[in-house]
């Protein structure tokens, strides 16, 4: 075994290895591999139990933290109510702890009765519906085989998951360009999914599709993304989410789309290892490894040649597609649909659609602004908002902030924007996690506006402060790249026009240097490069900072990603704090952090670091047990936390930075409940700025100034719209904590939640009067409203 591994994520475990239906178009049982023939029935527990016990080696081996395992078949239901509520179970209990496992069924849906949903709900397990549009469509295909309809027991499955959101995993159609996409569109938008994926018919250059004419499903699912788009696209649909990603140069969510290599493993009823199924059309044996989980570990089958063979990603592609212009987007295609003669080296046998549609995709991407279907917006409207709302205004971020940084071209020092070029084509995803720390939009911002007021480490226009029970909670929310941001475009031509307007020299841009050069450390690339020193410290964002310099700045070098210090420079890495499987950058470094209104506190030492872990991780698990809607949500967008100057007694200060997503900065507080109370508070802020980087929900015109019940100066619009949304996490948070607390701290708690609760839904009502809001901003309040109202006042309710 050798080479560098690429950890496998999701985990396709066959649990049945037949099916009731007989659909025409099935990749296991229709096609040129017809190994299901000799396979098992149903999985054993006992394999079940050493595939739990080899993923869990595999994830320990590679600190992997999040797996995706999908109970796959045939058709899986048929395994019955016990057999997969042990399979449920074996896996959870081997895994706990070590990674989080999310669990996913994909079925037909025929057999889903209600004491599958209670069981998929009592063992967190998202179900997915194979459902190919109306009745006409659907029963094109999914049917028994005796010819009978599925079309009625699949709706009535559907109906179930409806009724049960928590486990409504969305639909999954295979496309037949026979059937009108309009009517399939409707058909499966009036099922209400969370989410939709369209799947391409697998096929290959000798067995192809069925095609009218030469880009037949591109005009198909073109129609769709039309329609889709004009509705305000009320659900995530994957294909063409992946597309709008890809093309922007983020990861792709689909096999089928983009060069990122596969991550995903196939585990058949018998426990072998197998590649991903859909290679059951190309030839006889196509996935199998020959390896299986009681003889062979993970890593082994992540060595296998063919497994080797479809993770080269661009080197892995045919001349044809290395020089089309689509490749990063389009990635080949799937690895399946390139098969010909005995051979992958082919373009995908949809390559003339797939062409088609990234160009009218990108196109569309690119006049449009991100979109978040309207659940997801009324769900961070409430307060909340989980993992996958919270990616979402990550994935405007990831745009935003690789316009700004584009912008910045003008300012960047000699050799390198080359540098960053290079970086961004062979290591984009290290790239993105170095620009995604919050404090290098911070800077970017800086040097386009021209309004700091001291230094490298000068503040932005500070927000106005409000500390109402130790709270600081109001937001100015200053600064034109953010007025109206919702074109990537716009945000770029904004911030170019920063640079003339501010005169800016190449100065400030020096600091692109240092976050280059972090990207190389973590991509263990080697790199030469003067970069900037700041009090005789040179920061590289996410990575760590190296002291004891003199000047303003040093020619740093990297030699296969670690740091070679000259004598009397000391290197400290960016500090941590983890409880659980979750950690946060606890950032007292950055010479950019101090954009806050509170100033930032300067190196801790290491009791104080300790004193903030153990707030930390005792705060995180109050979260954690007692407030679990707030997780996903602060999981998926709190990244750093950042010490302030300790507060005067009696106070407890936090803050946000308007253009730093994913930071939180506190003075450590007393106790860990204050803690947890200033992250969900703050967080609000983080979100709600990212929502505001989206669309418009008041008119930016409106100078006047309005009453927020918790402050005695007036506020102008947003500081009070931020105030309000924040504070809705504040009156949760106590009303809560009657709950878990007695005596005095009850009593002081009941108070707390009555008086928030009060202040906010006025607050609320004030925005409304206002009649400044725009009508999304009418719906967004609206919904902060009904969350509040929807609290009783009755103690402990």
């Amino acid at each position: 075994m050798s080479g560098v591994i690429t950890p496998f994520q999701q985990f396709v475990l066959k649990v049945h290895s037949r099916c009731d239906l007989s659909c025409d178009h099935c990749y296991v049982y229709e096609h040129a591999d017809q190994s299901w023939r000799s396979r098992p029935r149903g999985i054993s527990l006992q394999i079940v139990d050493q595939v739990a016990a080899r993923i869990a080696e595999h994830v320990k081996q590679h600190d992997v933290r999040d797996i995706h395992v999908v109970l796959h078949g045939g058709e899986p239901l048929l395994a019955g109510h016990e057999r997969l509520a042990g399979i449920a179970d074996a896996l959870r209990g081997a895994l706990d702890g070590i990674c989080r496992l999310h669990l996913h069924i994909q079925t037909n849906g025929v057999r889903l009765d209600d004491r599958f949903c209670d069981l998929f709900a009592e063992r967190e397990i998202s179900v997915g519906i194979s459902l190919d549009g109306d009745r006409a469509a659907n029963d094109r295909h999914r049917r028994y085989a005796s010819g009978k309809s599925s079309y009625d027991q699949v709706i009535r499955a559907v109906e179930r998951l409806r009724a049960r959101p928590e486990i409504y995993g969305g639909l999954l159609c295979t496309i037949d360009v026979a059937n009108d996409p309009i009517a399939v569109y409707e058909a499966l938008l009036e099922l209400g999914p969370p989410r939709i994926d369209f799947l391409l018919p697998y096929a290959t250059w000798d067995t192809p599709p069925a095609r009218p004419s030469p880009t037949a499903y591109a005009d198909w699912l073109i129609a769709i993304f039309d329609r889709w788009d004009a509705d305000g696209r009320p659900m995530p649909i994957r294909l063409f989410e992946s597309i709008a990603r890809t093309v922007k140069g983020g990861a792709s969510l689909s096999e089928s789309i983009g060069l990122e290599p596969s991550s995903m493993v196939v585990i058949d009823t018998d426990g072998s290892y197998e590649l991903v199924d859909s290679l059951k059309v190309t030839y006889d044996g196509a996935p199998a490894t020959g390896y299986d989980v009681f003889l062979h570990t993970l890593d082994d089958v992540a060595v296998h040649p063919k497994t080797r063979e479809q993770q080269r990603g661009l080197e892995g592609l045919s001349d044809t597609c290395r020089r089309c212009p689509v490749v990063r987007s389009c990635g080949g295609g799937l690895y399946t649909h390139r098969y010909r003669d005995g051979s992958f080296d082919n373009p995908s046998v949809y390559c003339e659609d797939l062409f088609k549609l990234v160009t009218h995709l990108g196109n569309a991407t690119k006049m449009s602004t991100h979109a978040i279907p309207y659940a997801s917006l009324d769900a961070l409207a409430t307060g909340f908002g989980d993992a996958a709302d919270i990616e979402l205004l990550a994935d405007a971020q990831r745009s935003l902030r690789r316009a700004l940084i584009a912008a910045l071209r003008p300012l960047a020092p000699a050799g390198v924007w080359e540098l960053l070029t290079d970086l961004d084509t062979h290591h984009r995803d290290v790239l993105e996690s170095v620009l995604a720390h919050p404090y290098v939009r911070s800077w970017a911002v800086d040097c386009l506006q021209g309004e700091r007021q001291a230094g490298p480490g000068g503040r932005t226009e500070p927000r106005s402060s409000e500390r109402q029970a130790g709270l600081d909670a109001g937001h100015a929310g200053q600064g034109p790249v953010r007025r109206g941001m919702g074109h990537v475009e716009r945000g770029a031509d904004l911030a170019g026009r920063g640079v003339e307007q501010a005169g800016l020299g190449v100065e400030r841009g020096r600091y692109l240097a240092n976050v280059v050069a972090a990207a190389a450390v973590r991509a263990g690339r080697d790199l030469t490069l003067p970069v900037v020193v700041v009090d005789g410290a040179a920061y590289l964002p996410t990575v760590g900072t190296l002291r004891g310099l003199d000047g303003d700045s040093v020619t740093l070098v990297v030699r296969a990603g670690r740091i070679v210090a000259d004598a009397g420079a000391e290197w400290q890495p960016v500090r941590t704090l983890a409880s659980g499987d979750y950690s946060v950058v606890l950032e007292d470094s950055d010479p950019h952090r101090d954009s806050h209104q509170w100033p930032a506190a300067g190196r801790l030492d290491e009791a104080v670091v300790a004193a903030w872990q153990a707030s930390f991780e005792q705060a995180w698990r109050l979260i954690e047990k007692e407030y679990p809607q707030y997780a996903p949500g602060l999981r998926g967008g709190l990244s750093t936390l950042t010490p302030l100057a300790q507060a005067p007694p009696g106070q407890d200060v936090s803050s946000t930075a308007r253009h730093a997503f994913g930071a939180v900065a506190a003075a450590l507080p007393d106790g860990p409940a204050t803690l947890a109370l200033l992250i969900m508070h703050e967080f609000q802020h983080v979100k709600l700025g990212a929502v505001f980087d989206l669309f418009d929900l008041y008119d930016r015109a409106d100078t006047r100034l309005y009453h927020a019940p918790w402050r005695q100066d007036p506020r102008p619009l947003e500081g009070l719209l931020q105030g309000t949304y924040a504070h809705i996490a504040v009156t949760d948070f106590w009303r809560t904590r009657r709950h878990t607390v007695e005596g005095a701290e009850l009593e002081k708690a009941q108070e707390e939640y009555l008086r928030w609760r009060g202040h906010t839904l006025a607050a609320t009502e004030t925005l409304v009067g206002s009649k400044a809001l725009t009508a999304l901003g009418e719906r967004f309040v609206g919904r902060m409203r009904e969350t509040l109202a929807s609290w009783p006042v009755d103690a402990r309710r």
